[in-house]
């Protein structure tokens, strides 16, 4: 049996010591068991379940109650990868009391871990959660969350203060106890210079080669999302199309009778169907 993937493991995997990380999302159990059996190293149950699976134009949606069911979907297919559960937006923006509840609320639906969003300003959440023995990935440059703020889904750090800033965030987080870091969005250069800066592992979704390891959405590497492409996302398969086309002949074969077969149906022993008055396949009154 694989071993488990935990939180010092992870710390312990910067790129000089050894291959990078592997990330992707899930959001139920099938997606988990996929991502298990393909040997990926951490499962995000992300917010982006939003967009990807409930159908809303951006993340700000979702609520704890929300990540909760979705981590333990996750959860009960007990897979090797660590799972990190996403705090939603609003659930560790107004106090640290409440950022301890919600996380807990995740842990206990079967994360091992959870991820927040934001710099410097999220460290009391950080310390918090880590004083509560709750392991805390954490989430720079574009955070979906501050969409508003940002007005849009835009790279961040490309001047030289953003680049400066985005350094410190990440340093502080690291300091504060986070066990990885998440850059989205950022210059490669600027990821380089987040990645040699910290002794956690980055972990990155648009920012370049040069980071710890990699993260992609589970919709969007298989195809399943196909509306939109950013330029970071290589699509690894187009499983829509083919749901579309299989789904299809599904409802040919129903429309023109082809399905189901008799080899598709279940049938009564010769006797009782003619003790019943019954005859042929498909149920037919020999009195019809």
């Amino acid at each position: 049996m694989a071993t488990q993937v935990t939180v010092p493991a992870v710390r312990a995997r910067k790129r000089s010591a050894g291959d990078p990380l592997v990330m992707v999302t899930a959001y139920d159990a099938p997606g988990a068991r996929i991502a298990d059996e393909a040997g990926v190293d951490m499962i995000l149950v992300g917010d982006s379940l939003a967009m990807v699976v409930l159908g809303y134009e951006d993340t700000l949606q979702v609520t704890t109650d929300d990540m909760a069911h979705h981590v333990a979907a996750v959860a009960r297919a007990k897979p090797r990868p660590l799972i990190v559960g996403d705090l939603p937006w609003l659930s560790y923006h107004v106090s640290v009391e409440d950022t301890v509840r919600n996380a807990a609320t995740l842990i206990r639906a079967g994360a091992q871990s959870v991820k927040l969003e934001g710099g410097s300003k999220r460290v009391p959440m950080v310390e918090a959660l880590v004083d509560a023995e709750i392991p805390v990935m954490g989430h720079i440059g574009l955070t979906p969350q501050s969409v508003n703020v940002f007005g849009g889904f835009k790279v961040q750090g490309k001047g030289e203060d953003a680049a400066r800033q985005l350094v410190a965030d990440a340093e502080a987080l690291a300091e504060a106890g986070c066990f990885a870091i998440v850059l989205e969005c950022v210059p490669d250069a600027v990821a380089r210079m987040v990645t040699e800066a910290v002794p956690v592992p980055t972990i990155g979704i648009g920012a370049g080669p040069w980071c710890d390891g990699q993260v992609l959405v589970f919709h969007d590497l298989l195809g399943f999302e196909d509306r939109i492409q950013p330029k970071f996302v290589r699509r690894y398969a187009s499983l829509k199309g083919e749901a579309v086309a299989a789904m299809a002949a599904y409802a040919n074969d129903v429309r023109t009778g082809r399905f189901p077969s008799d080899g598709e149906s279940y049938h009564l022993p010769d006797d009782v169907e003619a003790a019943l008055g019954l005859y042929g396949s498909g149920g037919a009154s020999k009195t019809a």
